[in-house]
């Protein structure tokens, strides 16, 4: 049976560089979760074209908001077994969402967050299945008494710190969940890919797009992603993660953002 995998962002450059490596294994059905429909379906195309792969296409998902998520899981058919969550989203101006929510905060914590939440019984039933967060190295600045950035002054910089720490804190509150039940949970750095995000940050990039996919793609496929769960890679190496270790505040950010859904 093939793995069926799922992946957001998945017409960025990081993104369609994770859904076409992915289509390079015979043995995968790729999803790719996109917000635009035409990116979608020239992503698609593109990536059944040069993998030889028909197994790939495409789901309409807006990650910042929990409705269109719900939605993407009630027509959901079949089994998940990789789910890669790596939707990210960095606006020079603060911005909100329809509901009110912190743009950053609602596509690069809560995105993750809810995919992994409401995705949960379809990993479980599927198992084994992994989860990938694609994080950063570049995390910190976490401020879980303003999380939306109502009482800082907004900074794009800080608020993509804080949602990349985020996403390795979740990522060892939802391994210890998940664990018990054949479903691991990793977080990565994909490298400094010059992308709209990184130029949104101010930065290029010196990481092709393929090379950011790498660890990734290893953490997908190899026998590596499934062995070891709460863990935080870079270049293909488990690399110590000072915010999973802070075990009250790993279970106070789950807590928060569980009051959003």
């Amino acid at each position: 049976m093939n793995q069926v995998s799922l992946v957001t962002g998945a017409t960025g450059a990081i993104g369609k560089a994770i859904t076409r490596q992915l289509a390079e294994h015979e043995a995968f059905e790729v999803v790719l979760a996109c917000r635009h429909e035409e990116r979608a379906k020239q992503a698609v195309a593109e990536i059944r074209r040069v993998t030889g792969n028909p197994n790939v296409r495409y789901e309409l998902v807006d990650v910042s908001r929990y409705s269109s998520v719900e939605a993407l899981i009630n027509r959901w058919h079949g089994p998940l077994h990789v789910l890669i969550n790596n939707a990210a989203a960095s606006p020079r101006q603060r911005q909100e969402t329809p509901k009110g929510i912190e743009v950053q905060f609602a596509t690069n914590v809560l995105g993750y967050f809810w995919m992994i939440q409401l995705f949960s019984d379809r990993l479980k039933t599927s198992a084994p299945a992994r989860v990938i967060n694609v994080a950063s190295y570049w995390a910190g600045d976490l401020d879980l008494g303003d999380l939306e950035f109502k009482k800082r002054r907004y900074n794009n910089g800080t608020a993509y710190r804080q949602s990349k720490q985020a996403n390795r804190m979740l990522t060892v509150a939802f391994a210890a969940r998940l664990k018990p039940y054949g479903v691991t949970v990793n977080a990565c750095h994909p490298g400094d890919v010059n992308s709209q995000l990184s130029n949104d940050l101010g930065f290029g990039g010196q990481t092709t797009p393929d090379e950011g996919a790498d660890t990734v793609v290893w953490l997908a496929t190899d026998s590596v992603g499934q062995r070891e769960t709460g863990k935080y890679f870079e270049q293909r190496r488990a690399t110590r993660c000072r915010f999973g270790e802070d075990t009250v505040e790993v279970e106070a950010l789950y807590e928060a953002c569980l009051a959003y859904a």
